[in-house]
């Protein structure tokens, strides 16, 4: 295929704006699939995304119209997967951008509308939904006008449910976005993303920007300085289908055989051993978890399994990172890292379903910047790997610029919950839609982001506000770690990372919270909250007693005392061994509080 032929695009969207639904519309218009095997969400591969209506995977597609080759990228629409569409963009000429007419511009649109600018694609802006009552085409359009700067002619107006003008989507992706380009120099492919399968190993998917790639090349990962053969190479429509080469422009996979998941790594440059390339791609930034949190198996058996089933997770998540912990309570595990809460709730739920594993998550943490009495600096992830208080001259923690879309009328209520959370306004506080919306900018804590802000933001808004964040700074801040005894054992598995000012409210929530759940013992059993070793929060389970009485034993008063000395001796025996079995259950009780 020629290069004036081919165009590469990916569609830009946020969350319940159609582009599922629109990309069922574009498969159809083209004919790639027929109407038997046509279902809803065809790109959705995942059980979880059809479930909950959301993308969670970018997926690449080949569709042929008009003797054109038009390679299609369906990218996730939610902050949390903001580095999928990174990597989608770096593969691209153009995007469409998606806009519900009944809701207008959303926040997390305008952020990947913004990365498709820097990486200088041409944008194609299309209001879908036109079909629905609710429908304010002109006002939408005026929104995406004043955003982009564009003319209202450029816009498509369309309806990916009953299909009215979409092909005219199309006939706009051949007319303005141009076409690939190629120096014409020695192989070089980007991997965009990658997929393990337990017969052919590891399978890379990726953009091919120079010379072409043959079943049976010898290749060579420049990167990870790793060799192989390509035992396949083909394309998606949207399943794999296999051919004999991928040429300059062309998206694709190829087969590599590796069995080790570390082999492959998204953003490495592929390239022929034989004529090899003398530079690498610049391929793709690290990505920065913001979230934390400790994955452990409620069957300690199971370790082996939960460490294969990360491994081959984050060949298809670049973004997931983990490293081996251990907590006394609950055994060996995995300290992992997320971009935020919805990610970790799915790759949670990923683990469970795809990899039959049964789970115990903690609570999620931030990553706080400590600055050691010698000037130094280091990352903190977990609340365990703390200095020592005199060793810390500051800590500080990750703030994040945050955009909230809203109507005019919740304003009010919103500022309120962003003070609360110890919110900054920034130069620009407010920018006005039109008159009825309003983006509102603050810089906010990321811990202030993680616990229930987006559930609030809902509430306070009726649920029309949206949100996008993304890092701004380290910021010095008054952080303490806060350690949770029980019978003076303190438990790894429940220290963290608090404000001083909040330590006593908080101490105190999660020692009656535990109190609740912990089953009594034969001794009393004391739970604290302290900070470095100072007690802010106490309660206690008193012991558990037989009812001994002297009319149980025919009166005799003697064998009653003689039991109660037994028994007393018990408990200081108990108590000298200084140790209280804790279920795992009841740590999942307190961390969901």
């Amino acid at each position: 295929m020629k290069l004036e032929s081919i165009r590469n695009f990916c569609i830009i969207a946020h969350i319940d704006h159609g582009k599922s639904t629109l990309a069922d519309r574009l498969l159809e218009v083209t004919g790639t699939i027929s109407q038997r095997e046509m279902q809803n969400q065809m790109l959705d591969t995942m059980d979880l995304e059809r479930e909950r209506g959301i993308t969670i995977k970018l997926q690449p597609v080949r569709m042929n119209y008009e003797g054109y080759q038009l390679n299609l990228i369906d990218t996730p629409g939610h902050v949390d997967f903001t580095y999928e569409v990174s990597r989608s963009l770096a593969c691209c000429e153009g995007a469409l951008l998606i806009v519900d007419a009944t809701q207008g511009m959303e926040a997390q649109t305008m952020a990947n509308l913004y990365l498709a600018i820097d990486q200088d694609l041409e944008i194609i802006p299309v209001i879908n939904k036109i079909d629905l009552p609710a429908a304010d085409v002109e006002k939408v359009s005026a929104e995406i006008q004043h955003i982009l700067g564009c003319k209202k002619e450029e816009i498509i107006s369309v309806s990916a449910k009953t299909g009215e003008n979409v092909e005219s989507i199309l006939k706009a992706v051949i007319d303005r976005i141009p076409p690939p380009v190629s120096k014409l120099d020695k192989t070089k492919a980007l991997i965009f993303d990658s997929s393990f399968d337990d017969y052919r190993g590891v399978i890379a998917y990726v953009r091919v920007i120079d010379g072409e790639i043959k079943k049976g090349d010898a290749l060579t990962f420049m990167v990870n300085a790793k060799s192989t053969e390509a035992t396949e190479v083909g394309y998606f429509s949207p399943r794999q289908k296999s051919k004999e080469k991928l040429t300059a422009g062309e998206i694709g996979y190829i087969v590599t055989g590796f069995k080790d998941v570390s082999d492959c790594r998204v953003g490495d440059t592929v390239t022929l051993q034989k004529y090899p390339a003398e530079e690498p791609l610049d391929g793709y930034a690290d990505v920065k978890p913001m979230v934390f949190a400790g994955i452990f198996c409620k069957e300690g058996d199971d370790y082996s399994d939960l460490r294969e089933a990360l491994g081959k997770l984050k060949l298809n998540d670049a973004a997931l990172t983990y490293e081996p912990e251990h907590a006394k309570a609950l055994g060996f595990g995995f300290r992992c890292g997320f971009l935020g809460l919805l990610h970790l709730d799915v790759v949670q739920e990923r683990l469970s379903r795809e990899y039959n594993l049964d789970l115990i998550v903690t609570a999620p943490s931030v990553a706080y910047q400590v600055i050691g009495t010698d000037g130094g600096s280091q990352i903190i992830a977990s609340p365990l790997d703390l200095p020592d208080p005199t060793r810390i001259a500051s800590i500080e923690e990750p703030m994040m610029v945050v955009d909230i879309v809203t109507p005019a009328e919740y304003i009010g209520g919103i500022m309120q919950l962003l003070q609360e959370k110890r919110g900054q306004p920034t130069s620009s506080e407010m920018e006005y839609l039109d008159k009825e919306r309003v983006i509102i900018h603050y810089v906010l804590p990321l811990s202030g982001i993680v616990v229930d802000f987006y559930d609030r933001l809902k509430n306070i808004s009726s649920g029309y506000a949206s949100m996008n964040y993304e890092f701004h700074e380290y910021q010095e801040c008054k952080v303490r770690r806060m350690d949770i005894l029980v019978a003076g054992d303190p438990i790894e598995a429940l220290a963290t990372i608090v404000y001083v000012d909040e330590g006593e409210r908080i101490g105190r929530k999660v020692v009656e919270a535990l109190k609740a759940v912990l089953p009594r013992q034969q001794f009393e059993v004391r739970i604290q909250a302290a900070f470095s070793g100072k007690i802010i929060a106490s309660a206690k389970i008193p012991a558990m007693r037989k009812d001994v009485t002297a009319k149980l034993y025919g009166g005799d008063v003697t064998r009653k005392r003689k039991l109660l000395e037994k028994q007393k001796k018990g408990k200081a025996k108990m108590k000298a061994m200084g140790k209280v079995d804790i279920p795992k259950e009841a740590f999942l009780s307190v961390l969901k509080r």
